[in-house]
């Protein structure tokens, strides 16, 4: 049973989390049609200690964020701003030693409206609910949770901070930022899909977030609040969850705390409904420091349900060789009851982001 939930929580990551690279290398601009590629590449040594089990590994591996090329296309037409994302992300660990036995997985593929009225997404995105939880993680370039014995990314605090807000298919409306409030409302497919799952008849998912964001002298704040309801027909369970957060930068400090309170909604996958209505919350509460290229990160993250409760305390470092290129130290300490483990992991490695 560890096992299974230890793989159910690789899979999670596995699919993978950023936003559009802000650095975007512009392919081709002319005519009022613009194509444009992003990617990001990383990999770590790592040492992990599973006092539990007694066992002992070093490896190198992906990070918390995995490898990804994505592409990016913009046209105006009859007053419209019409647009499209494609991202493919990578493992560079092949499974169960292959030659190359690598996987490739889209987490984004859609198509965007923007006028007057704001923005329409319609394709495959993140999600919602938890969705700047898990941006704004500290640790979104590093490793957070140790795993051992799988072949794909590491956890970052999920599952002990926050759920993951994976990709689904979804039609979401965006309102045009107004004195630094925005307002995000999608319909989203359920995880049951086309399968016959024991929880095929599930409904559709409606998801939000509201955020704020305001520059004041020497520094940001930023706010959001998201929620999420669902409905798991077959189990006659309904679901709901409400995921929240701030965030303020003064000087070279920042500071994030961020927290969710949820029912029948799975701690690991956000967009996943259960078969129980079974509560759960936790936060994570992060602080940094940056000092011209070097940047130093505290983290605590926790997550309790009725039956568990797992938490992790990290310590990272970042140092900004250029504005593509990180070099990355990172130590954590993991209590997780859910993985039946008391874990430490040491790990240094490089992020190279375009």
């Amino acid at each position: 049973m560890k096992n299974n939930k230890a793989k159910l929580l690789a899979v999670a990551v596995a699919m993978g989390i950023s936003t559009q690279a802000s650095a975007a290398i512009e392919l081709y601009n002319q005519d009022g049609t613009t194509f444009s590629a992003d990617g990001h590449f990383n990999a770590f040594y790592v040492h992990t200690d599973n006092d539990a089990n007694n066992e002992e590994q070093s490896r190198v591996r992906m990070g918390f964020l995995p490898n990804y090329i994505g592409f990016n296309v913009g046209k105006e037409v009859d007053g419209l701003k019409l647009g499209g994302r494609s991202s493919f992300w990578v493992t560079i660990n092949d499974g169960n030693n292959e030659a190359t036995d690598t996987a490739i997985d889209v987490r984004q593929f859609y198509g965007t409206i923007d006028a007057d009225f704001g923005q329409v997404l319609f394709g495959k995105d993140f999600g919602l609910y938890a969705r700047s939880n898990i941006f704004s993680d500290e640790l979104l370039l590093g490793t957070g949770l140790p795993t051992i014995n799988n072949d794909e990314v590491t956890l970052g605090n999920i599952s002990i901070g926050y759920p993951y807000a994976q990709p689904r298919a979804q039609i979401t409306y965006r309102t045009p930022v107004n004195n630094g409030f925005q307002l995000a409302v999608g319909i989203i497919d359920p995880q049951s899909g086309e399968t016959t799952q024991a929880n095929t008849d599930n409904s559709a998912r409606f998801e939000g977030e509201l955020t704020y964001a305001t520059d004041f002298d020497g520094g940001k704040f930023n706010a959001w609040i998201g929620g999420a309801v669902g409905e798991n027909d077959a189990a006659d369970v309904d679901s709901s969850g409400v995921a929240y957060g701030a965030r303020v930068s003064v000087g070279g400090f920042q500071f994030t705390a961020s927290g969710f309170d949820q029912e029948g909604i799975s701690t690991v996958f956000a967009g996943n409904n259960l078969a129980t209505e079974a509560d759960s919350d936790g936060y994570l509460i992060q602080a940094a420091y940056q000092a011209g290229d070097h940047r130093f990160i505290l983290s605590h993250g926790e997550t309790d349900t009725d039956t568990t409760s797992d938490e992790m305390q990290s310590i990272a470092y970042f140092y900004n060789v250029n504005s593509n290129l990180k070099l990355i130290a990172e130590y954590d300490i993991a209590d997780s009851q859910t993985l039946g483990q008391d874990t430490k992991q040491f790990a240094i490695g490089a992020a190279l982001s375009w």
